[in-house]
């Protein structure tokens, strides 16, 4: 079998695996719904005002889709790294002509269709609960598919790690949660004291919000890099942090060959 056999095969048996498990299928969608329905229909923005959703409905749709983009690849993928570390499943693996790269690609693909399916969901709810005016760019799609790339690497580092399943759970909520308002996504940074921007910069998170928002909100006047357009630059940036994290997140899954 080829390697796209063995990854297809893999992502099949990942996708079953996921739809069977109707408590997942459920949180996984249900969690930014709650988000936005939260903080976009009840609290609402406040661009006259201060405080912290100072900004126009359409500033903060990054932050939405950073939901679905950031904590479900550090949940499921520390998670299912973890069980397969608890079950011996590597062990078996081993004994297959797939290798942890190939393992690695094929659940990052099943977690691209999970994510793709709910931040399609996000876009639909925002524009109709928080009437957010977004402009519908081609690079949404390049932007959540190298995130998903980026953070399943690094779920996967952390299930490598951690000492059970429910450590992987606990570390990925531990590293979500501060990374969703502190990247520059619901929390600008005038809002934050200056000596804090530079570890905003070390967060993946921050160039996928800024690059959102600069494809689907241009008023906001994201920033060029280096003279570069901010929707590629980001990306750029992105797509350099994702190949790190994916591949220091196949190097760290168990050897057991």
């Amino acid at each position: 079998m080829s390697t796209l056999g063995r990854v297809r095969a893999e992502a099949d048996a990942g996708w079953r695996s996921f739809v069977r498990r109707r408590t997942a299928v459920f949180f996984t969608f249900f969690f930014p719904v709650i988000l936005i329905v939260i903080f976009g229909a009840l609290v609402r923005t406040d661009p006259t005002g201060g405080g912290l959703f100072a900004e126009p409905a359409a500033y903060y749709v990054p932050g939405y889709l950073a939901t679905v983009v950031l904590f479900t690849p550090l949940s499921r993928m520390g998670s299912e790294v973890a069980r397969h570390r608890e079950g011996n499943r590597f062990e078996k693996l081993a004994t297959t002509p797939l290798s942890r790269r190939e393992w690695l690609l094929a659940q990052t693909v099943v977690n691209a269709v999970i994510i793709s399916i709910a931040s399609l969901l996000i876009l639909v709810l925002v524009l109709a609960l928080t009437g957010a005016e977004i402009v519908f760019s081609a690079m949404l799609v390049p932007y959540v598919l190298v995130g998903v790339i980026c953070f399943c690497g690094i779920g996967a580092m952390l299930g490598s790690y951690t000492d059970s399943r429910d450590g992987a759970v606990a570390a990925s909520n531990t590293i979500a949660l501060p990374l969703l308002f502190l990247s520059d996504t619901f929390v600008t940074l005038e809002q934050l004291p200056g000596w804090f921007e530079p570890l905003v910069n070390l967060s993946p998170l921050t160039y996928f919000a800024r690059g959102v928002r600069a494809a689907t909100y241009p008023d906001a006047g994201t920033p060029a890099v280096a003279g570069v357009d901010p929707t590629i630059a980001n990306l750029g940036i992105l797509t350099v942090l994702a190949v790190v994290a994916f591949a220091l997140g196949a190097r760290s899954i168990p050897r057991t060959d």
